[in-house]
């Protein structure tokens, strides 16, 4: 069973996987770890049911599991899951998903 399988985002918030660092330009040069720029993308792989307005009625999250996504530079909460690293964010943190 997957990490994320087990582990249900309460409210609005959303459990995302940050996508891999580019480690070599497209000319085929190593970039040194140290120089690569912090990965603003990320892949969704849990969502909450939504928050809850003033009138009780709950408001769907905007995103879905399997969505990219474009993230804060700062900001999120690490959760280690099986020896993986999860970002979790509020739904109106998310800065906007890529379309296909």
């Amino acid at each position: 069973m997957q990490a994320f399988r087990k582990f249900l985002p309460m409210f609005d918030r959303v459990l995302v996987e940050r996508l891999a660092a580019e480690t070599v330009t497209k000319g085929g040069i190593m970039i040194p770890e140290k120089s690569q720029a912090k990965v603003l993308q990320a892949a969704v792989v849990a969502v909450g049911p939504g928050s809850t307005n003033k009138d009780g009625k709950v408001t769907p999250v905007c995103v879905k599991v399997g969505d990219k996504v474009l993230l804060p530079e700062y900001g999120g909460t690490k959760v280690v899951l099986d020896d993986k690293d999860y970002f979790l964010f509020r739904d109106g943190d998310i800065l906007g998903k890529y379309v296909e």
